[in-house]
């Protein structure tokens, strides 16, 4: 009786110790870290960022949960071997390793992204403000719009912290402006050029000497610093700024274009009160023979539709409203200074159109500026 007593004493207390150094099978910090782990690859964009190893992931994490819970009631001694624990363990120090990456690349990322947006930004603003100075805008077109839509979303992307998107968007208005700087040089590349230069230098020459030789006035325009300039007897005694065509910086073509013509013209009809829908004009004998010329030739060869016409009424004028900011291709002054104009001018006064009359106009500077920005784009 007593042996037996004895022995039920030992078995509870062998009982009372299983119970005590038992263990379970997986410890519940390491379920409970693995699932941060998990929200933190989320965070951090994985699916993105590391395709592959999020893949992994959860493809070993997936099945390792499933394997918790069916092993879930079970215990083990401390001593003895888990390869289930194992196993998380494995991919939690995996998966650690790839957050530590992730935390790494996004913040090279947020570096990298917030300087490219922030120089996007500065270029875009400069780069606007140097084409709004040489008529340029229309001459783009929606490729302006585009651009700035291109870098406000990079930097909302940025923002969002979708920095891949960022620079995504930022490579785009990188491409976008490099073509819109492009785009100016070759249409407006002639205000550079020294040999159209030189030709435009002579032609005013000679129409300031005529002036001289005359004794009379004579108007020379130069298109690219927007400026009307006066002479008497070959000296100049008045400059005025003029607004030009909505495209008046290109070469005339055709009707419609909205480009101010160039070349060696004369004042055909005094228009006062009455006679015109300005305030003033002066018509201008546009187009005249060298023009036709050009035209004809220009049709010949292709560059210009047979449908289209050369276009006429060609003037320097005042406005008949003070708020208009581009012609229609003519030249246009504010009341005052057309006022003052229309008085020292005569029908048969000679009005000579250029490009420019130096090597540093505004122009040449502006596309001098902007290939300087493109290469630091």
């Amino acid at each position: 009786m007593a042996r037996d007593q004895t022995h039920t004493r030992l078995a509870a207390i062998l009982c009372v110790l299983c119970v005590a150094g038992c263990v379970q099978a997986v410890p519940p910090d390491l379920l409970v870290a693995l699932e941060a782990i998990d929200q933190d690859l989320i965070a951090l964009r994985a699916p993105e960022a590391a395709p592959e190893e999020y893949r992994q992931f959860v493809r070993q994490w997936v099945s390792l949960k499933a394997r918790v819970q069916l092993d879930d009631d079970l215990i083990r001694w401390p001593w003895e071997a888990s390869d289930l624990e194992n196993e998380l363990r494995r991919l939690y120090i995996t998966s650690e390793r790839t957050v530590s990456q992730l935390h790494e690349r996004q913040a090279s990322q947020h570096r990298t992204a917030q300087a490219t947006v922030a120089r996007l930004e500065e270029q875009l603003h400069a780069i606007t403000s140097r084409v709004e100075a040489i008529d340029g805008r229309i001459l783009l077109g929606e490729r302006v719009v585009q651009t700035d839509l291109l870098v406000k979303q990079a930097r909302s992307f940025f923002e969002q912290k979708d920095f891949q998107r960022a620079m995504h968007a930022a490579e785009k208005a990188d491409h976008a402006l490099k073509a819109q700087t492009a785009l100016l040089s070759q249409e407006l590349g002639r205000y550079a050029d020294e040999n159209r230069i030189a030709s435009w230098q002579t032609m005013a020459r000679q129409t300031i000497e005529w002036s001289r030789i005359h004794q009379s006035t004579a108007i020379v325009v130069s298109k690219a610093d927007r400026e009307l300039i006066l002479y008497k007897s070959g000296r100049r005694v008045l400059s005025y700024p003029v607004r030009l065509g909505f495209n008046g910086m290109l070469e005339k073509q055709v009707q419609g274009d909205g480009a101010t013509p160039e070349g060696r013209y004369r004042v055909t009809d005094k228009r006062g009160p009455g006679q015109t829908q300005f305030y003033r004009a002066l018509a201008l004998d546009y187009p005249n023979a060298e023009d036709r010329r050009r035209f004809n030739y220009a049709k010949k060869s292709g560059r210009i539709s047979p449908a289209k016409g050369i276009g006429g009424q060609i003037e320097i004028h005042g406005a008949d409203n003070e708020l208009l900011a581009r012609t229609l291709g003519c030249i246009m002054l504010d009341n005052p200074n057309m006022a003052m104009l229309f008085e020292g001018v005569s029908v048969g006064t000679p009005v000579t159109i250029v490009g420019a009359l130096t090597r540093e106009n505004a122009v040449a500077l502006a596309l001098s500026e902007l290939a300087q920005r493109r290469t630091q784009i």
